[in-house]
């Protein structure tokens, strides 16, 4: 398989939310190396289009990204471990804070700028607002707090109740925070309006090509292929693959491709996906037949031109004709978990990014 990762359309991405959501500050979220698509490639170019805050999810990925962002603000969500104290000094990274016990820690050895993480409904991490409430002014002040940060749970479903409900409970932030920027956008949540983008959005998945809602999606950055190895023909009544479970209702033009679970394309793309998953051949969508192998796929090519397709011709698994939430949803799961997923045997080729 092979990916072609376009990080002229990452930055166009990016310049696309920065200013639909101005004067509102637009960070980056570049945790799991930048989506799978490489930080040392990814964070150059934002840095040099004006992108001056990341967020990352541990202390490593922080120490790795200040390479390639001497200047930025490097905020951690998983938070702050004394025994990471090494890391944050030494990187200058700033810690998300979701705890008493953290924030303590955190203030003992100094404080710094940080985030602070108030939970509005997820129940994931973060202090809720009645323990935020009762935080004394001057631990907030020790700590050094410069932000506070809360995450959406469904700003993925416009109409869902909890949006309103989580961000009435962020706008009612205790006095002692009163003075501290705050984030409440991720992706989704950019598109419900001027009212959840406060001082600093957090795109994640928005800046590496996936969608937030219907009709969201942006620009694709992301093209995975895979290599035609054989074109073969199989009469009706045969079946295709492990398991029999795709029976041909005809005779069949079978186009087998060089990749498979072990790259990352999901087991659960085979037989029985709903919806029905799919590659591109020459331009043009084609059925997946099936289950799909460690290493190799098919795909029904009779509804091509005979002759058009041959070994060594390429498949695209998703990317401009096949948008990878649509590929994502046809695995049953997301376009997060299929790009994060990607295998490192994937040949790697990355385009433009010269940022500016």
């Amino acid at each position: 398989m092979r990916l072609t990762i376009d990080l002229d359309a990452l930055v166009r991405n990016w310049r696309r939310l920065a200013g639909r959501t101005a004067p509102a500050e637009c960070a980056a979220v570049v945790k799991a190396d930048a989506y799978g698509i490489g930080v040392s490639h990814a964070v150059p170019p934002l840095v040099s289009a004006g992108c001056r805050t990341f967020f990352v999810a541990l202390p490593e990925e922080g120490a790795r990204l200040r390479a390639f962002a001497p200047e930025a603000a490097i905020y951690v969500l998983n938070g702050f471990f004394p025994d990471a104290a090494a890391l944050f000094g030494g990187a200058a990274l700033r810690p998300v804070l979701g705890h008493r016990t953290e924030l303590e820690a955190w203030a003992a050895r100094g404080g710094g700028p940080a985030a602070l993480h108030v939970d509005t409904g997820m129940n994931r991490l973060g202090f809720r607002p009645e323990e935020a409430e009762a935080l004394p002014a001057d631990l907030v002040a020790r700590a050094g707090i410069d932000l506070v940060i809360t995450h959406m749970a469904c700003a993925d479903e416009p109409d869902h109740p909890l949006n309103a409900a989580q961000l009435a409970r962020f706008r009612a932030l205790p006095a002692q925070l009163s003075g501290v920027r705050r984030s409440l956008a991720n992706s989704a949540a950019i598109d419900l309006g001027r009212a959840y983008h406060f001082d600093l959005v957090r795109p994640g998945i928005a800046l590496y090509g996936g969608g937030c809602r219907p009709g969201g999606r942006s620009e694709t950055v992301v093209t995975a292929e895979a290599r035609i190895l054989q074109v073969r023909a199989a009469p009706a009544g045969e079946t295709v693959g492990y398991g029999a479970t795709e029976k041909l209702a005809r005779d069949t033009r079978i186009a087998i491709l060089s990749a498979g679970y072990a790259d990352g394309y999901p087991r659960s793309a085979g037989r029985g996906a709903l919806p029905p998953a799919a590659v591109a051949i020459g331009g043009r969508a084609v059925p997946i037949l099936g289950r799909i192998s460690m290493d190799l796929i098919a795909a029904d090519i009779t509804g091509l031109p005979s002759g058009a397709i041959r070994p060594g011709d390429w498949a695209e698994l998703f990317g401009p004709t096949i948008p990878i939430d649509e590929a994502a949803a046809a695995s049953g799961t997301i376009a997060y978990e299929l790009l994060t997923g990607l295998s490192r045997r994937a040949a790697r080729r990355h385009l433009g990014g010269e940022g500016g």
